[in-house]
């Protein structure tokens, strides 16, 4: 049966799995069209473009997902003749997009800052140290380790960028070569 949270905390275990989802995929995404972008050696204005394009784009898009998901979950319960599980699906979904939205924007700020020398170096330490700081804070409200849930999301963030650097860098280097 649906249970409403009462409280900060209860409400934040209650949308934990949206809000860590919408989280790391906002960081991981964003910062991969970064890395992708830098690797291709693109303009900061290339990234500035597509970073904010992603921000709303694939935000609203998970969210929409999200959403869509819970109903269809509940669907299937009340096909099945079993409780409601979640009565709110539209604020599961608002927060995982704002959850994107706003991690997001954290590997984009280097490079809104004018004359910023190394803006890809900053975005890198920004998203690597967001990926650990939202995995040590998500021990705040589950049985996890701070350092081991930290640890989790920066090294998995750190595969991602690596991967998206690796592909802009090589599709960058084929399309100079003429391939």
């Amino acid at each position: 049966m649906h249970y409403a949270p009462h409280g900060v905390r209860e409400t934040f275990q209650h949308y934990v799995g949206d809000l860590i989802y919408g989280t790391n995929d906002g960081i991981l995404t964003t910062f991969a069209i970064v890395a992708g972008v830098a690797g291709g050696d693109l303009s900061a204005n290339a990234v500035i473009i597509v970073g904010i394009a992603n921000l709303f784009a694939d935000g609203l898009s998970m969210g929409v997902g999200n959403y869509l998901s819970i109903r269809a979950h509940e669907s299937a319960l009340e096909l099945q003749g079993l409780a409601e599980q979640e009565a709110s699906p539209a604020r599961h979904g608002l927060a995982t997009f704002l959850a994107f939205a706003i991690a997001g924007a954290i590997p984009l700020l280097p490079y809104l800052i004018p004359g910023l020398e190394q803006p890809f170096i900053a975005s890198m330490v920004a998203a690597l140290v967001a990926q650990f700081s939202v995995g040590a804070l998500r021990s705040l409200v589950t049985a996890s380790r701070w350092w081991i849930s930290g640890l989790e999301m920066l090294l998995l963030g750190a595969a991602v960028a690596a991967v998206a650097y690796g592909t802009g860098a090589a599709i960058a280097a084929a399309l100079a070569s003429g391939a």
